[in-house]
């Protein structure tokens, strides 16, 4: 009995930390695109800071030298695991979550679409990395900006979206990988911000 209060107890303080999602218009509207079906999409990754660190450089020279000292090679190999997630996981994860939200309203959004007259711009400005530790864990967490510019001239932003706190985590010991929680946080976000936009689009 005891050891269930003390699960329940950890599991109640790790929900509690994480701060509910929010997405909100900054600037401009989504008004502009609603007969078009193909959208061309770019990631930005420049000036991310993650956890404690203002600087992703930073943090990953941290990582890679803790990673160094225990095992010779094992900082190199994550830090080449790191960016590589990148397009491998969280790009692939984001547009599944986001074109399947999407489909409903038969609109398509890939890298491939670069004669789209919009493309859609995912910049992210925080990620935390979270962590899972058995007894307790830690979300994963993204913030990014998303803007949707003119793909002739991407300096005409149509609209420019702030999603906040998009949360990744899974059931069980299945996010142990640093990429797994984070893959599922750009999952949640293309999901929430799938919906947001046929909430604004065809109210």
């Amino acid at each position: 009995m005891k050891n269930i209060v003390i699960c329940l107890t950890l599991l109640l303080l790790t929900c509690g930390a994480v701060q509910a999602q929010k997405i909100v218009i900054k600037s401009g509207s989504l008004d502009p695109i609603k007969s078009e079906k193909f959208f061309n999409i770019t990631y930005d990754y420049n000036d991310v800071s993650v956890g404690k660190f203002e600087n992703e450089e930073d943090y990953i020279n941290k990582k890679v030298s803790e990673y160094n000292t225990k095992e010779p090679g094992r900082g190199d190999r994550w830090k080449e695991a790191w960016i590589g997630d990148r397009k491998a996981r969280y790009q692939v994860s984001f547009e599944e979550l986001l074109n399947k939200t999407l489909e409903s309203n038969e609109i398509y959004v890939g890298e491939e679409n670069t004669d789209s007259k919009y493309t859609m711009v995912l910049k992210t400005t925080f990620i935390e990395p979270g962590f899972n530790i058995y007894i307790t864990k830690k979300p994963a967490m993204i913030h990014v900006i998303f803007k949707v510019v003119e793909t002739a001239n991407p300096s005409n932003v149509i609209c420019e979206i702030i999603s906040k706190n998009n949360p990744g985590r899974t059931f069980g010991d299945s996010d142990l990988d640093t990429g797994i929680r984070i893959k599922e946080a750009y999952a949640k976000c293309g999901k929430e911000l799938g919906k947001f936009m046929i909430k604004k689009i065809y109210k």
